[in-house]
């Protein structure tokens, strides 16, 4: 139990974090150039599978198109997968006997 709620707060300390570093763009335009790719790919390492890879198709073009990156994409998947998500995300641990 320990371990699920640690994977969940740390996915969702760290998605907060990469949405506040998305905002370094309204200070530095050029940073998007290498944020978008990378966020995209942050996203999909966090979020396996397919709903991992469709958000990060969206964080990429949320990154990518100007204005409009005060969307916290990081933070709306989390909630999709902990939260809204049919099939809820589990860490399964294995239990030695």
């Amino acid at each position: 139990m320990t371990l699920e709620k640690n994977s969940r707060n740390k996915k969702l300390a760290l998605g907060i974090l990469f949405d506040l570093l998305g905002y370094v763009s309204y200070i530095f335009p050029p940073f998007d150039f290498i944020w978008a790719p990378l966020s995209a790919y942050i996203m999909a390492k966090l979020y396996p599978g397919r709903a991992g890879k469709v958000a990060a198709v969206g964080s990429f073009i949320e990154e990518a198109l100007p204005m409009i990156d005060f969307i916290p994409s990081f933070t709306i998947m989390w909630f999709y997968t902990f939260v809204f998500s049919k099939n809820k995300a589990k860490t399964q641990v294995a239990i030695d006997k």
